[in-house]
Formats: structure tokens, C-alpha cells, sequence
């Protein structure tokens, strides 16, 4: 099905950085726009709404979070690439239409207003942010049938071209906008949207030569491949569901307003490296183990999480810190050294996503979504669990976050590999 080409840590590499860049230039867009919403007349707390709007977004969108894995696995032939556009076109469809629901009344009182215990303007901005980004959420479907082609062709380079102009131009209306007097969430959001449609039409031209070159076969249909889907989207949406309940939770401490400015802006790099490392799942699906206990990509992905980690290390010294957060965020001196602290405790978070990675694409590669889904069950439970424990505790927000967000993803990789071993011993019993 896959691994044609013999795995070595060159051509590793080769096929990982183009998507390690992709997915950390793909999150880098969010803290660029940063630049331009909390430029606005209601300064952070704009950026802290405008945030919160995205949260609700990508947790619908998480819905369909496992649509690249099942193309990666089903849509190697035409049949399966047919099959593969109708789930992912009636997903979209679907799923759209739930994230206009959630702003209308009085659903979006009660989301924006009670359970993120925003004020009614904040809660405005939050809602408007949510609704007008429909357009943006249909591009990041759209791409999915385009990108899967790219990844199973090992064309990451290309699509990595297409985040690259995506980037480019998110990067051009940070510059600009602010010059012109474009700020506010509003033209936050028209500055990550516009560059979402490009990727998808460069992404789609790139990917017509290697669609032409797939050849008839066996495919399964619509329905095999949603339920392939279903418990990785599942695991998806808990893991979206993370950062709404990472905030409810910090919004509720002493504080409050600073502590969300610091888990917010200092997640601006943490989750770009992240991303990142987690794109590990693609590179253990094209390159499985090639004997029993073959763990080479497993020393890779350790490699590439330290690496990595050189990222938020960099935003923790005053240099970079103080331009980036003091400068381009707008934090207040008061709590800028609190967030480069934040920056530099996220150094060591990417060796644990990419570890987590490595595992998950082993259980897709072995067409066991349920093990990718209980370590993502695993993840939400761990960092709910311990948000509640340390509030009582009267832990700083910010101390709440960094701490759930370590000990989230060493449980989502714990359970995971307990899970496969449980499912192996299953099949031989």
C-alpha cells in the first residue's frame, strides 16, 4: 500500500521538512494576524475574543480532523480518491452549517457569553469572528482532497509552495494593514481567509498531474472510510475542545484578563511548533517499519522535537521576547518576563508531540483509529482533570495551562501505545 520507498533518515527528512515547514507556517499565520487585531481600539482583549471565536471554529472543524490520515490510507486509487472528495464534500457541508448555527441566538449567549464568561462586546467580537470565518473553514476542506494527493505522490514540497504563498501574503497584509489603519478582528480575519483560498488553489493545481497518474483498483467505499474517519475526527474534536476548556478554566482565575493574554499569545509558538512536530503521523505512514521492533523514525522524531524546541527557546530571551510580545502582541510590561518564562517551559513540549506523532501514524498505517482515538481521549481527560485540580489549588492561570498542556499529550502517547499493545494481543488471542 505504502513505504515504496525504504526508509533512511535522509529521505525522512527530506519528505518531513517540507511539511514541518507547512504546518509551522500554516500556524504562524494566527500570531501574525495577531499583530493586526490587537493593533485595534480594543487592544488585547480584542486578540483574546478574536482567539476564542477561532477555538470554536477549529472545534467544529476538528469534526473532520481525520479526513487527511483516511485519504493518506484509502484514496490511492480512483475509486478511492472518488469516494474519498464525496465524504470529505458531505463532511464539509455538514459541518459548515453547524458553525452557523452556534451564532445564532440564543445559542451564541450562552457559548460566547456564559461558558467563556466573556463581556457582551468581547462576546460580539468572538461571535462575528466565528461566523465570518465559515469562508475560511470551507477553504481548509477544500484542501484536503488536494493535499492527500500531494502527500501520498511525496510531493510535501509542493504543498509546502502553496503554504509558503499562503504565509507570504498573510505576512504582506501584517505589514501593510496596520499602515493603512486596517485593525480589529475584522481585518484579522480577512487577512488569514484571503490566504487560505490561494493555498487551496495553488494546492489543487499543483495535485492535477499526480490525480492523472492514479490507476484503477479495489476502493473502499464512502462508508468504510467514514467510519475509519469518525474515531480519529472524534479524538480531533476533543483535542480542539482543549484550548475552549483550557480557558474557561484560566478565565476564572485572579487575573484573569492577563493570564489568558499570556496562555494565548505564548500559544501563538507553541502550537506552530507543535503542529509541526505532530506532522510526524505522515512521515511514519509513508515510511513504516521495515523489521519487528524497528524504532529508527522513533530516534528521528526525537531528533526533530528537539530541534524544534530552539523555537520557543529563541522567544524567551529578551531580545526576540520583548520585540515579539512587548512589540507585535502588545503585552504589558507588567507581565512580558512572565510570558518569555511561559516561552521557554514549552521548550521540550515538541519531543512529546512528535513522539506522539510517530505512534499515532503507526495505528492509522495499521488501520486501528480506535487506538489514535483513545489517546486522544486520553489527552482531554488528562488535561481537564488537571486544570481541576490546580484551580482550587489557586496556581497563577498561566501555571494552570503550561502544566495541562505537558502532562495532555504524555497521556494521549501513553494511552495510545497501551492501546495498540492491547489490540495486538487481541488479534493473536
Amino acid at each position: 500500500m505504502n513505504g515504496t520507498i525504504p526508509y533512511s533518515p535522509g529521505r525522512a527528512a527530506r519528505f518531513y521538512v517540507p511539511l514541518l515547514l507547512q504546518a509551522f507556517s500554516q500556524s504562524l499565520t494566527y500570531p501574525l494576524v495577531g499583530s493586526i487585531t490587537s493593533h485595534g481600539p480594543d487592544g488585547v482583549d480584542a486578540l483574546t475574543a478574536f482567539s476564542l471565536g477561532q477555538v470554536i471554529q477549529f472545534m467544529i472543524g476538528a469534526i473532520g480532523g481525520g479526513l487527511i490520515m483516511t485519504g493518506m490510507v484509502y484514496a490511492r486509487t480512483r475509486e478511492g480518491l472518488a469516494s474519498f472528495r464525496r465524504l470529505n464534500t458531505l463532511m464539509m457541508v455538514v459541518l459548515l452549517a453547524a458553525q452557523a448555527l452556534v451564532c445564532l441566538h440564543p445559542i451564541d449567549t450562552y457559548i460566547f457569553g456564559h461558558l467563556l464568561n466573556l463581556s457582551p462586546h468581547l462576546a460580539e467580537i468572538a461571535r462575528r469572528t466565528t461566523f465570518f470565518g465559515i469562508l475560511m473553514q470551507a477553504g481548509f476542506f477544500l484542501r484536503n482532497v488536494p493535499l492527500v494527493l500531494l502527500f501520498n505522490a511525496y510531493a510535501s514540497f509542493e504543498a509546502n509552495l502553496a503554504t509558503a504563498a499562503r504565509i507570504a501574503l498573510t505576512f504582506g497584509f501584517a505589514l501593510v494593514f496596520p499602515h493603512l489603519g486596517w485593525v480589529g478582528p475584522d481585518w484579522g480575519l480577512f487577512a488569514l481567509t484571503v490566504p487560505v483560498l490561494l493555498e487551496w488553489l495553488m494546492s489543487e493545481a499543483f495535485a492535477v498531474k499526480y490525480e492523472r497518474r492514479l490507476e484503477h483498483g479495489v476502493a473502499a467505499d464512502v462508508m468504510t472510510q467514514f467510519k475509519f474517519t469518525m474515531p480519529l475526527s472524534v479524538g480531533s474534536c476533543l483535542l480542539s475542545v482543549s484550548p475552549f476548556m483550557t480557558a474557561a478554566f484560566v478565565g476564572r482565575t485572579a487575573d484573569a484578563t492577563d493570564m489568558l493574554a499570556i496562555h494565548y499569545v505564548t500559544l501563538g509558538i507553541a502550537n506552530p511548533v507543535s503542529f509541526a512536530a505532530l506532522r510526524m503521523q505522515a512521515v511514519a505512514i509513508q515510511f513504516p517499519p521495515e523489521w519487528k521492533g524497528d524504532r529508527r523514525l522513533l530516534r528521528f522524531a526525537v531528533v526533530a522535537g528537539l530541534l524544534l524546541g530552539v523555537i520557543p527557546l529563541a522567544f524567551a530571551t529578551p531580545l526576540l521576547g520583548n520585540w515579539y510580545y512587548g512589540g507585535c502582541q502588545s503585552i504589558p510590561p507588567r507581565i512580558l518576563g512572565t510570558t518569555r518564562l511561559v516561552s521557554f517551559i514549552y521548550t521540550f513540549i515538541c519531543v512529546i508531540h512528535a513522539v506522539r506523532g510517530r505512534v499515532e501514524g503507526l495505528a492509522a498505517l495499521q488501520k486501528r483509529p480506535g487506538a489514535v482515538m483513545a489517546g486522544q481521549i486520553g489527552y482531554f481527560v488528562m488535561l481537564v482533570l488537571t486544570l481541576a485540580v490546580t484551580l482550587p489549588l489557586g496556581l497563577p492561570g498561566w501555571a494552570m495551562a503550561v502544566t495541562a498542556i505537558y502532562l495532555a499529550p504524555i497521556a494521549a502517547t501513553a494511552a495510545t501505545y497501551a492501546s495498540l499493545y492491547v489490540l495486538k494481543r487481541r488479534s493473536r488471542d
